[in-house]
């Protein structure tokens, strides 16, 4: 069964100021993670697992909603409303979503990779 991803640790960055609709595809929103990695100690070796684990969840849509546990977001927060931890714009700012999404790797699984390993175990994460 799935567990429920949890809130990040507080030490997390808050989300940057992006303009309106900065990563609502997933090109941006990819583009945002990576200028995120660094601040979590990731080198750009990790985003390659962090591509892979949520193109599995979401395709990288910041509107994904899973329909049988209502999983929502790129990271596929259950809820979604855990990303309110970063900021209010949860369910429509991909910079949120990702923000939080980061935060939960960093404190669950350390870095993406492991994350990644963790979902091609068990098929969740």
């Amino acid at each position: 069964t799935p567990q429920a991803a949890e809130a990040p640790a507080s030490s997390a960055p808050a989300a940057p100021a992006a303009d309106p609709g900065a990563g609502t595809d997933p090109a941006g929103a990819k583009a945002i993670a990576r200028s995120m990695m660094s601040s979590y100690g990731w080198d750009d070796s990790q985003f390659s697992c962090l591509e892979n684990l949520w193109n599995r969840e979401s395709g990288w849509n910041y509107q994904a909603e899973n329909p049988s546990s209502g999983a929502y977001g790129i990271p596929q927060a259950l809820p979604g409303s855990k990303m309110s931890s970063v900021a209010d714009d949860w369910s429509t700012n991909p910079s949120t979503q990702i923000t939080w999404g980061l935060g939960y790797i960093s404190g669950r699984y350390g870095s993406p990779c492991s994350a990644w390993a963790h979902s091609e175990s068990v098929g969740w994460y």
